[in-house]
Order: C-alpha cells, then structure tokens, then sequence
C-alpha cells in the first residue's frame, strides 16, 4: 500500500478516505450478498479495458473530486487520494500495475527495469528512454531516482513523505554506465523491490530539498516538474477546478482526449452534474445513490471489489482516549454488523470481516488479526472497562469522572443520508455504553485539512491501497512516525517490534506471514484504529467511456495502475 496514506476522500457512504500503499498478494471475487436486495455480482474490476485501436481521438472527460487539496505533492504525507488522483495525470507513470497486481515498466519511460541481486543486496536497475524528460527540459535520468530515495527515505532529514517503507531500506541510487540509468542497491534481500518507484513515479530534482518538498506544492502544481501525455491546462483551487490537456512536451503514444477536467463537489451535487451531463462518472456505493440515477440514459453501472477499507480511528492525545482501556471500549461498543447493513443496504453485496489494516480477506495468508485481539460487540464487556477505568454513568446515562462527561466530537464530511444514518447508529451505539458522540457534518472540502491537523476526537474515512503489497506497508499502518496512523498509539517498542519481525524477513511469504501474526499483538497494545468492512466500489459511468481509474487508489480496476493515455470514448 505505498501509500496508505492521507488520501482523499472517496465517497464509500460518505467517508473519506486515507491513501495506503500496497496488499499482499491475491486477487479474487468476494461476491454478492442479501443485505436487503437481490445478490448481485461484484466482479474484482470492472473497468472497461479496451485496446487503443478501439477508442476515438479527441473529445473530454468531466470527473468529479471530493476536494482539491491545499498539499499537491502526492509523496507528501499531507497529501490525500485526492491528491495523487490528480498528480497522476500530469506526473510520470514510470511503472504500471495490472488489476491483479504485476509490475512492468512503461515502455514510454523506460528501457530497461531490472530486479537482481549483487553481493547479497537486492538491486534495481532503471534505464530511462533517451526521450525521457520533465516539461521544463531537465533530462530524466539517474538523479530523477535519486531524488525520490532522498525525499522518501526518512522522517530525520527535514522531509515529511507518506511513507519510507521501500525507500529506507535502500542503501544506494549510483549511475549506471551512463547518466540514462539508476542503480538502486538495498542493503542485503530486499523482498518487496517492486513496490519501491511504484505509486507517485519519481519527483523532479528540483524537488529534493525538504522546504520545496514539504511547502512547495502547497496550492502549486507545478507543471514544470511534470512529465506526461497530460499538463495543466487550469487550476483554480478556490473555484475547485483543474483541466489537463495534451502536453507538447510528451514524446509518447498520444493522448487520445483533448481535455480531462475535475471539479470539486459535494456528493449530492455530483448526482445533479450527472444527471445533467456535466460530468461522465459519478459514484453510486449506497441504494439511495443508484436509485437516483436509476433513470439516466445510456449509462452503465460499474461494480468492482473496493481496494479499500472503511475504518474508525481515534486520537489517544486527546483526553477522552489517553486510557486504552476506554478506546478498547469504545471499539467494543460498535455494532459492525449494523454499520453493514446502514452501508450496503439494497447493495445486494456481503463480504467476510475486514479483520485486517494490513491485507484483504481475498488474499493469500491474510488472517483476522482484529478478532484475535479480541475486537467483538460486547457492550457488558465495554462498560466493565469504562467502570475499571473510573467513568461512572452520570443521571442521563453519559458518564463522567473528574467532574468531565466522556464526549467527543465525531465529524462527518458531506451530506449524505447513508453517511449520516451511519454516523447516528454509531451515536445510539456509543450512548449504550455511556459515551456521548456529538456528531459534526462539515464540508468535504474541509477533510484533509482538518484529518492532518487532528481536528476530532474519533473520525471515520477510508484507508485506500495503492498496490497489493500491504504487508511491506506494515511500518506505514503501525510505526510511531507514520503521516497514516494518526491516533498516536505508536511507540518505539512497537518500531522495534516491526524491525526485529518482519522487516527482517528476506521473502515476501516470510514477511507476510510474520506482518500477520504480529498485527494482532500490536492491537492490543494501541487500540488507536479498527476496520470496519471495505465493501463494494460502485460508479455509474457514461457509456462507452473505457480504460477506467488509471489512477491508484480509485476502485474499478483493483490495483491496476495504467495509462493516463488511453482514457478515452469507444469509437
């Protein structure tokens, strides 16, 4: 999940969303289910793939976006899916992903992509094409890698990055035999090499400096340091409003659209863009959504497996959650059960417990880490751990101590009915057990903003994955340093554990099976985030309208990451 990380908000119901980085290995079909309607299928993509002899030249595309961020470096840990959503059409995609997960090289940008071993150490080999170059005309070559590593490899050096997982194992970048090509030497077996270059591509060099990397892409794309079939053609951040265009500076297969815009929008306002042919794709994940744009001609439902899981997540440095033993109950008091059936109701979709942050239950080796914790729905067992910490239940059933209610503000971004029912069932569910949630509706546009800077006690939003190799993101989920993990439950014993047992591990079976029977340890000391299920990724979608989200971290393709090029309308 190189990038489990702050990514944007996608609208499951209404949550927002985190970017993860990558999944372990597997693919498959979690199927359908009752939850109130007739089964239907969820295919594991369903993107419209079509070879570009099938698709016509010229035309647009109009998406909608939850937000457009303040912090546009997707590399950043400010950044949200939002972010990389747009970075990806205007950055290069020096690597691409099938929907099942194998890694190849974009022959536009590369000549060669090499994964090897010399004297004991994990390398690869990147050769850039002799056409290879960013939009201000700064060659791409070897120091474009070196760049990345150095801005991605630690917390220490002035940087802020999503993640260091795959970079600060790296002990190297070096020239090759000639400026066209990278040498990245890890230090010993490196066993998840290809998710390292994978999701933001490489950064210009200009970048490797940690002001310019931390505070220069706050409300600048800079177009200059991008490289790409697609620029900038508008941005306008207060208006919610970016279009991209064919970029003269690409030497590759050309785009086959004349324009791709997004607009910033609020979920109900996107059903209203559709409806009136404003924009071409428009996410339909509750019943009241698809049957709203039941009705629209020519158009198609879409239904993938979501490479994303809703969680809850709460801030231990707030007062209210300083004891484990009250975050531990507040966990307890939620009925995840209910919360499916409020999500999928009519869905006609049902899937096995997201019992994990670090793999899906369609992938090989994954386990329900949660249950062994012994995450359940007890509410006896959640009240003993509120008496046992001193909250006693006040005359209105909310309980105090020290003379303070144990409330906490719970913020829901946009308006959405299923969000909303969603958020009061967990309100009902909490007043059980005598905790007070006040419930707060803010804009989407407020999201990454007010999720960065802790503005909430507890808050629910969707972790999304990048790629499918989420055990090698597991320092991203659970490390005291990650930009993801904001509910401060991380310590340095932690750190160490994840060090010592699994990234020690020299093959990603090893590191799997290692990440999966450590989770559930690391739960029971922090409490700080639960899963709550990753449903189904639903998108009503124009027809003929092909090679859908190119992009990572948006659902119809799984984990497939492809060219932003070929996006485009069947002929």
């Amino acid at each position: 999940m190189k990038n489990k990380k702050l990514l944007g908000a996608i609208a499951i119901s209404g949550a927002l969303a985190l970017a993860l980085a990558g999944c372990a290995s597997g693919s498959g079909n979690t199927g359908g289910g009752d939850n109130g309607g007739d089964k239907v299928e969820t295919k594991s993509a369903d993107y419209n793939p079509q070879d570009r002899s099938n698709l016509q030249e010229g035309g647009e595309v109009n998406f909608p976006i939850n937000e457009i961020p303040e912090q546009l470096n997707a590399f950043n840990g400010d950044g949200s899916a939002d972010t990389v959503r747009l970075w990806s059409w205007y950055m290069p995609q020096i690597l691409l992903v099938s929907p099942e997960g194998e890694v190849t090289k974009n022959d536009a940008y590369l000549d060669a992509y090499d994964i090897g071993e010399k004297d004991g150490n994990t390398t690869i080999t990147f050769t850039f094409t002799d056409e290879a170059h960013f939009n201000d005309g700064t060659d791409m070559d070897w120091t474009a890698i070196d760049a990345t590593w150095k801005a991605n490899r630690s917390y220490d050096e002035g940087f802020t990055p999503n993640a260091t997982d795959g970079y600060k194992q790296i002990k190297s970048v070096e020239q090759g035999d000639s400026a066209k090509t990278a040498v990245v030497t890890f230090d010993g077996i490196y066993a998840w090499p290809s998710m390292a270059f994978l999701t933001g591509g490489v950064l210009h060099p200009a970048v490797a400096d940690p002001t310019v990397f931390n505070e220069g892409f706050i409300g600048n794309m800079h177009p200059e340091w991008g490289a790409g079939p697609y620029t900038v053609d508008t941005f306008d951040p207060n208006g919610g409003f970016v279009s991209f265009k064919p970029n003269p500076e690409w030497w590759g297969n050309a785009p086959l659209l004349d324009s791709v815009t997004f607009t910033a929008m609020e979920p109900d306002a996107a059903i209203n863009a559709f409806k009136n042919g404003e924009i071409d794709m428009v996410g339909a994940n509750t019943n009241d959504r698809l049957k709203q744009l039941q009705d629209v001609d020519d158009t198609t439902v879409r239904r993938a497996q979501q490479t994303a899981k809703t969680i809850i997540m709460v801030d231990a440095d707030k007062p209210q959650f300083e004891d484990i033993d009250v975050r531990k109950a507040f966990f307890m008091g939620i009925n995840i059960d209910q919360q499916k059936q409020i999500a999928w109701n009519g869905l006609g979709y049902e899937e096995p417990a997201a019992g994990s942050l670090n793999m899906y239950a369609f992938q090989d080796g994954y386990s329900d880490s949660f249950a062994t914790a012994g995450l359940k729905n007890d509410v006896d067992a959640a009240k003993k751990l509120l008496d046992d910490a001193g909250w006693t239940e006040g005359d209105d059933g909310i309980r105090e101590k020290d003379g303070e209610k144990l409330s906490i503000t719970y913020p829901v971004f946009g308006e959405d009915p299923t969000l909303e029912a969603l958020a009061k069932s967990l309100q009902a569910q909490q007043k059980e057990i005598g905790i007070d949630v006040q419930i707060d509706v803010r804009p989407s546009a407020d999201f990454s903003n007010d999720l960065t800077s802790k503005n909430w006690d507890a808050v629910s939003l969707r972790f999304t994955d990048s790629d499918p190799f989420g055990p090698a993101w597991f320092c991203q989920l659970y490390c005291s340093d990650s930009q993801l993990n904001l509910s401060g439950t991380g310590t340095a014993e932690i750190d160490k554990q994840i060090a010592d047992e699994v990234e020690s591990q020299k093959d990603a079976e090893s590191w799997t099976a290692a990440s999966m029977e450590l989770e559930p340890k690391i739960i029971e000391q922090t409490w700080g985030v639960i899963p709550l299920y990753n449903g189904p990724s639903i998108y009503v979608v124009k027809n003929g309208l092909a090679n859908l989200t190119p992009e990572p971290y948006v659902g119809l393709d799984l984990f497939g990451v492809t060219p932003v090029e070929n996006v485009g309308w069947e002929k």
